[in-house]
């Protein structure tokens, strides 16, 4: 009986000293969790003890016990929140504590409305990050000058924050990078000119923010780019032929820009683009008449911009046309007849100097 009580205390001790974090993680979680407050849902309430694996948001590599995820979400369907029957609110600060966990793949510390701060400079030293995930905070500051050291970042997500500077030039080293979001921030500067090194890329989301200078044709030499979202800052000159031949570029939005010039044939004819959104500009000239049986739009809007001459008379050959506004021009002519034309309203064709037909008054 004593050497089963024994082999069971070992038993015990051993399992306690394996599922246990290295004590270089465990401090460094604390401090990070130190540095926040999280006043309504209790999640830290489980960051006792030595085994970091079990809690809340924290999870660690089996075989080495390193913390390898924080996964903490103020928008969830976790059940602490159903119960709670609200989302998360948490203040403070980033720590820089959390540079220790030299292990972290994944850091996501997303929607949670009022953590301010800077991101810690440091975050650049994790050579294993993959997922950088801050998204809907009070963040300030800079994104950190050398992020393109995070070479084995697939996503970087800093959107609805309050961070500023430019982009930094170093983050098209970035070469695993598929999701880009940066929107509804106070960047200002240029786009990186050499943006299209990012070849991995399938999503880049740079709405309102201040960027300003040209859309770079480098872009183009994104085979991969599905979504690219520029609306809402202040670039300026022409939109780059090229964009309108990359393979799967299937959403464009430049909306709400200064950009100027004539639309490119290309964007309009290609058959992949689905989301066209060039409204709010300073586009001028005709529309080209380029459409075909293969146009297939979700959104087409041309709306609040200088163009002028008729509605492309190829446009009624479209497959289909979900969502189109081509009002606060100076179009002139017949609207033409078609399937694509037959759900429209008036408010698709208004403020334009002499456009005539159905919806419209009759020519």
């Amino acid at each position: 009986m004593a050497s089963f009580l024994f082999i069971a205390t070992v038993v015990l001790a051993v399992s306690s000293v394996v599922n246990s974090c290295a004590p270089s993680d465990r401090a460094a979680l604390l401090a990070f969790k130190d540095a926040l407050k999280e006043p309504y849902l209790g999640i830290f309430n489980s960051w006792t003890g030595d085994s970091c694996n079990s809690w809340y948001g924290v999870s660690c590599d089996p075989t080495t016990n390193r913390v390898i995820d924080i996964n903490l979400r103020g928008e969830s369907e976790d059940p602490i929140f159903e119960k709670a029957g609200r989302s998360g609110y948490m203040t403070g600060s980033i720590s820089p504590e959390i540079c220790k966990l030299g292990r972290l793949t994944n850091l996501i510390i997303a929607d949670w409305k009022g953590i301010s701060g800077e991101i810690p400079s440091c975050i650049t030293s994790l050579p294993s990050l993959r997922i950088l995930d801050l998204i809907g905070n009070r963040l300030t500051g800079e994104i950190p000058a050398d992020i393109g050291k995070l070479q084995k970042l697939t996503v970087l997500n800093l959107a609805d924050n309050g961070i500023s500077g430019e982009i930094p030039p170093s983050i098209v080293n970035l070469a695993a990078l598929m999701h880009l979001d940066l929107s509804n921030n106070q960047l200002s500067g240029d786009l990186p000119v050499d943006f299209g090194k990012l070849g991995m890329l399938s999503r880049a989301l740079l709405s309102r923010n201040q960027l300003t200078g040209s859309i770079p044709a480098s872009i183009s030499q994104l085979y991969r780019l599905a979504d690219l979202d520029l609306s809402a800052n202040r670039l300026s000159g022409l939109i780059p032929d090229s964009l309108g031949k990359m393979p799967v570029l299937s959403t464009l939005n430049l909306d709400s820009n200064s950009l100027s010039g004539q639309i490119p044939s290309s964007l309009l004819s290609n058959p992949g683009m689905g989301i066209l959104n060039l409204s709010r500009n300073g586009f001028e000239g005709n529309i080209p008449d380029v459409f075909g049986a293969k146009s297939y739009f979700m959104v087409l809007d041309l709306s609040f911009n200088n163009l002028k001459g008729p509605i492309p008379g190829s446009l009624s050959s479209a497959k289909y046309i979900g969502h189109l506004d081509l009002s606060h021009n100076h179009l002139c002519g017949s609207i033409p007849v078609g399937t694509p034309f037959d759900h429209l309203e008036a408010s698709s064709f208004s403020n334009n100097d002499c456009l005539c037909g159905n919806p419209l008054k009759v020519c």
